[in-house]
């Protein structure tokens, strides 16, 4: 399932972050990329000692877990420290598929990938996310501020960057529901039952719903 959300990050956080990233040291990307994806990461990245990191990496951390929307498609245990990745003119992040455990000291399993685009559209040509899928290749180019959030396990790339500046935030979630079937399953009884509340809050079908969704969550999550 792959979940777009809108307005994760508001105004005064992208402003704060984006001139974090202008003033910041960057390094060559390559340094995170695991040992196949070496080959096709071309791009750069803030270094993990700058000064501002503390700070910014905690602005995107509370910001998707302070996103009921993304709680609601993500069901997040542990969320990584999030990369801010820059994109200048030829380059590109060709076709991979992320580490399964992310980490060093405290390692994660990868069931969920997220990108929170901190450029907006016009302010870079390419660059678009493209993500393999049984009906063909999806492309997401999203809002600053929005992010997409999909599974870790999907093959996917950046496009080449033609013009302009593509900054980005990167991070994974280690879900309570491992099973990608299952995530989507909760996620559309979620959604279910929220109509049947807002439509009839009393009724026995609402009550069913929530208990469907509760149980479900109960049997299969891994706390």
């Amino acid at each position: 399932m792959l979940a777009t959300i809108d307005g994760v990050l508001d105004w005064p956080a992208l402003k704060k972050i984006r001139q974090a990233m202008k003033e910041g040291e960057f390094v060559d990307g390559q340094k995170t990329a695991g040992f196949r994806a070496k080959r096709v990461k071309h791009n750069e990245q803030l270094s993990p000692k700058d000064s501002s990191r503390k700070v910014i990496d905690r602005m995107v951390l509370d910001a998707l877990m302070g996103s009921a929307e993304f709680q609601r498609a993500a069901l997040p245990k542990t969320v990584h420290r999030p990369l801010f990745s820059r994109y200048r003119p030829g380059m590109d992040y060709g076709l991979h598929v992320d580490d399964a455990l992310m980490g060093n000291r405290d390692r994660l399993r990868s069931d969920l990938s997220v990108t929170v685009f901190l450029s907006s559209p016009e302010d870079y040509d390419g660059g678009e996310l493209e993500m393999a899928s049984p009906y063909g290749p999806q492309e997401v180019k999203l809002p600053a501020g929005s992010a997409v959030v999909y599974p870790s396990s999907t093959l996917h790339r950046v496009k080449p960057v033609t013009a302009g500046e593509r900054l980005a935030a990167v991070t994974w979630v280690q879900s309570y529901v491992a099973d990608p079937s299952r995530r989507e399953m909760l996620y559309d009884v979620d959604r279910v039952r929220r109509r049947l509340m807002k439509a009839d809050p009393d009724s026995e079908e609402t009550d069913i719903a929530f208990k469907v969704y509760a149980n479900l969550l109960r049997m299969w999550s891994d706390p």
